[in-house]
């Protein structure tokens, strides 16, 4: 166990399951104190005792729906609390749903948007002015390749990710002078419960075998740039590269995304 992250504070949103519940234990492995959110209670306390037997720091959960205002700001008046400062928050909650834009249902729309986007923003923007008061922090958004790639039945999805990216971007700035950084993480497909709610097909995962990502390895890599000047991760490296190639090349991007990426 290396101990890394000893007498840090981390903030996991989405540490049920998937990236966030691999970010949690990654940390933990490296002696981190974890802060767990997300709804499924059970869930949060079966990581967060794995978490502590890796540890032996404390592991907090607080069992929050992040498309509620209400629950957020309530979480966030106990996580204050509980613990004397924040290091590290890392935004990974969030769902997609696949399906063509005009069939899709408005309150779809809206649950991706706040979960995705609201509920991230909010949250941040609480933690931020501790990390602002104490000089110090980094805040990780989870985007995604999708925000920057687009491929057909991610309208919606697509949208919560650039937002998440450009509000990363904008923050990052306005964050800067006070010395807290932010970076972004965007992942293509990973080997998580994501795809149960977004592609119940299963025609899309078994398409994009090739470019997925197991969440351990993910995770691994986002937690050894904590503290970094890094701004943003794409990841895999094929379709980090496929992400600037379409932002130089627009046109032949959207080609190559309606033959090869669009397979939903």
């Amino acid at each position: 166990m290396s101990n890394s992250l000893r007498d840090k504070v981390v903030i996991i949103t989405g540490a049920s399951s998937g990236i966030g519940r691999s970010i949690t234990l990654e940390c933990a492995s490296r002696g981190a104190s974890v802060i767990l959110m997300a709804r499924n209670q059970e869930r949060l306390e079966e990581i967060a005792e794995e978490a502590r037997r890796l540890s032996g720091s404390e592991a907090f959960i607080f069992p929050t729906d992040m498309s509620k205002a209400d629950q957020i700001e309530s979480t966030f008046t106990e996580i204050i609390k509980s613990v004397k400062h924040i290091d590290f928050l890392v935004n990974a909650a969030g769902f997609g749903v696949f399906e063509n834009f005009m069939d899709m249902s408005p309150k779809t729309v809206t649950g991706m948007f706040q979960t995705n986007v609201l509920g991230l923003m909010y949250f941040t923007r609480l933690v931020a002015r501790v990390m602002i008061d104490q000089k110090n922090g980094q805040v990780i958004n989870f985007g995604s390749i999708a925000g920057i790639v687009p491929t057909t039945k991610t309208a919606a999805y697509s949208a919560t990710k650039a937002a998440v990216i450009q509000f990363s971007n904008v923050l990052r700035l306005e964050l800067k002078p006070f010395g807290v950084k932010v970076m972004t993480v965007n992942p293509g497909p990973v080997y998580t419960n994501f795809f149960n709610v977004a592609d119940k097909s299963g025609n899309y995962a078994s398409n994009v075998q090739e470019f997925m990502l197991d969440p351990d390895d993910v995770a691994w890599q986002v937690v050894h740039f904590f503290d970094s000047n890094r701004r943003e991760l794409n990841l895999p490296i094929s379709l980090a590269v496929l992400a600037k190639l379409y932002q130089i090349f627009p046109t032949i991007g959207d080609w190559a995304s309606l033959k090869f990426a669009s397979r939903k």
